[in-house]
């Protein structure tokens, strides 16, 4: 497992980081420490969660997540032993101040996910959205605070667009205060948006990316097919989430496009799935690509991928399908 730098900062994680938003919803306590254990033993130091996980969590369900990610770093005396990332932004509860990114919000947040995690410092701190109803500055100074009194050490965001982010850097450079050290982005073969303005800034700034959906929920495993129902206990049909993933990839083009890509990965007698994600990090913008599970066999398929070395038929297999597909007209985004 390679280890890179997180963009200008002295952090380093590994390239590979395990997402864990199926813990609590697809996957049981049991699982989860299963798949917790396999992804250190695999040379992961660097695990992301979120607030308002699990993903398509019925009401009520918010922050089982990390309680998850919490009792595994008790039971095995881990957490000095990896880096640990949440976010916040989301809707944790009924009343008006239980979303978004006020200051109100942002320290009863933290408070509450430390609680969770049973840590007293998150590694990496992110805000899950832009939130349009709160000034930037009053974000930042709120994070900022928290970098300083201990409780997080660095702060990133995670779904801006490159003009939000540019403003949020520029901010903080005015107001000399703690900025955002990484981005997280969706990113994979179907979902280039972010090689336009995204990446080059982040480039540009030092900042690091960790992209999310390097697989498009599954869709990259080449286990779906077009005219197939959509399969339950998957991403595609779980409560609430299974819409946003099939809007994003359960079309014909994106269908046609997976198989074309299948053909050229079975001629060289590879997997799909491993393709895909070293596709993602073979970008010099991407420091770690966010890979998940509902079961620890299922790092044993994705891992490999950090030592697979792709040729120029792949790259070029590998960079045909966004070209093909019809862009969205909703550009909105959402937590996932």
């Amino acid at each position: 497992m390679k280890i890179k730098r997180m963009g200008r900062t002295g952090l380093k994680v590994s390239e590979i980081c395990l997402g864990t938003m199926t813990f609590g919803n697809q996957c049981d306590l049991d699982t989860s420490l299963a798949i917790m254990d396999r992804a250190e033993a695999g040379g992961i130091n660097f695990f992301d969660t979120a607030d308002v996980y699990p993903l398509g969590g019925a009401q009520g369900m918010a922050g089982r997540t990390e309680e998850f990610v919490g009792e595994w770093m008790k039971q095995r005396g881990a957490r000095n032993r990896i880096v640990l990332a949440t976010k916040c932004r989301g809707q944790m509860g009924t009343k008006p101040n239980d979303v978004g990114l006020s200051r109100k919000h942002i320290v009863e947040a933290v408070e509450e996910s430390l609680r969770r995690l049973q840590t007293d410092y998150i590694d990496l701190y992110q805000t899950h959205g832009p939130d349009p109803e709160t000034p930037i500055d009053e974000t930042l100074r709120a994070l900022d605070d928290l970098v300083r009194s201990g409780k997080v050490r660095y702060v990133g965001c995670s779904n801006y667009r490159a003009f939000e982010l540019a403003r949020a850097l520029w901010t903080s450079d005015r107001l000399g205060i703690a900025r955002y050290d990484c981005d997280q982005p969706r990113y994979n073969i179907l979902y280039r948006e972010i090689e336009n303005e995204v990446l080059p800034l982040c480039a540009a700034e030092g900042v690091g990316v960790i992209a999310y959906n390097p697989l498009a929920g599954g869709f990259l495993t080449g286990k779906y097919h077009k005219g197939q129902d959509v399969v339950e206990g998957t991403r595609f049909a779980l409560n609430r989430a299974g819409a946003m993933y099939q809007q994003r990839y359960w079309k014909e083009a994106q269908f046609d496009s997976v198989e074309q890509l299948q053909h050229v990965t079975d001629a060289h007698d590879l997997s799909l799935a491993q393709v895909a994600i070293a596709w993602v990090l073979k970008n010099p913008a991407i420091t770690s690509a966010i890979v998940g599970a509902t079961g620890p066999e299922q790092l044993d398929q994705t891992l490999p991928a950090t030592d697979l070395v792709l040729n120029e038929e792949i790259l070029a297999a590998c960079a045909e399908p966004w070209f093909n597909i019809p862009r969205p007209r909703d550009a909105s985004v959402a937590l996932r």
